[in-house]
């Protein structure tokens, strides 16, 4: 009995390390980065949110405020490591045109609507030292692995589906290269390199970098620097922090703020919206003998999505 036991559990945990699911949600909200890990199969989740943006340019004309919706949808299907997802945004703007006279007026519509996946390529994996009593440097010593980032890549679709004043050249491709580092259980790097409208008249190139940190199992904050570098148009920095609250394992809140790190005009945007999800993940297992089966066992992680332990 103790025998098969053992080889219960050596099943169970060797499909552990390969799953995605986590006991709690596995959000991207507040931040604009996205982990390389996928929400897990039979998933189905919303991340949704309202923002308020307002640029002061001393040009001719600007798109001077901005008020909208982010509609993030995501899903696990097929593959563990793999995720399919859908981003809408729909927003009214305001413009201003500095002649004789300032004039204002204003247009809305759904400014994106892109459809893309993600896959896990590598998984890094640490040495678990909780258990080791025989010496303390070695337990508390840094795993240098964790160096390494975990890596994962993005495609998607950037149709032009959208509103009359939002409309781009035509169908074009995202890309994007996901990186993950957890330097701690609390501590967490995420790391974005992405190329956007590639195919198009003004392609995207840039980079985002965050920092998360879980101050409790239900409160975690983020700090958050980004990147974008545009043909013929002025490059934008901008520097953002957030906090996210988890209401249940299945809904979280969240709060954010931006600027812009440039001189010569100002920038703000803030941002309130929470996530929810349906959570159908079954647990498989390849074992020789039903009952040897274990039965599912959700492990416990920690808070906000990026910083959970994956099983």
């Amino acid at each position: 009995m103790k025998k098969a036991f053992l080889i219960s559990l050596l099943c169970f945990s060797n499909y552990c390390a390969q799953a995605q699911y986590t006991e709690i949600i596995n959000s991207k909200r507040p931040g604009f980065s996205e982990s390389p890990y996928s929400v897990g199969t039979g998933v189905y989740q919303v991340e949704a949110g309202f923002f308020y943006k307002e640029i002061n340019k001393p040009v001719t004309y600007s798109t001077s405020q901005s008020i909208g919706t982010h509609l993030f949808l995501r899903t696990g299907q097929f593959f563990e490591r793999l995720e399919i997802n859908l981003a809408l945004s729909f927003q009214q703007d305001e413009h201003t045109f500095y002649n004789l006279f300032k004039s204002n007026y204003k247009e809305s519509g759904l400014s994106r609507f892109t459809l893309g996946g993600k896959y896990l390529i590598f998984k890094q994996e640490y040495a678990d030292r909780s258990k080791e009593i025989r010496s303390w440097k070695r337990k508390y010593a840094f795993d240098w692995k964790r160096m390494v980032p975990s890596v994962g890549v993005y495609l998607g679709v950037n149709t032009n589906l959208l509103g009359d004043g939002f409309k781009e050249e035509g169908v074009t491709p995202k890309v994007a290269l996901l990186l993950q580092n957890d330097f701690t259980d609390k501590l967490v790097l995420i790391t974005n390199i992405i190329g956007d409208k590639i195919t198009g008249d003004h392609p995207e190139y840039g980079y985002i970098a965050t920092i998360t940190y879980a101050a409790s199992d239900r409160i975690s904050m983020f700090a958050e620097n980004q990147g974008v570098f545009i043909k013929e148009r002025q490059n934008e920095f901008h520097l953002g922090a957030g906090i996210a609250y988890l209401a249940s394992p299945n809904l979280q809140f969240d709060t954010s703020i931006r600027t812009n790190l440039e001189r010569g005009y100002t920038y703000m945007y803030a941002a309130v919206g929470c996530s929810w999800r349906l959570d159908l993940h079954k647990d498989s297992f390849k074992t020789t003998a039903k009952e040897n089966r274990p039965k599912r066992i959700k492990k416990r992680g920690g808070f906000f999505s990026r910083l959970f332990k994956r099983n």
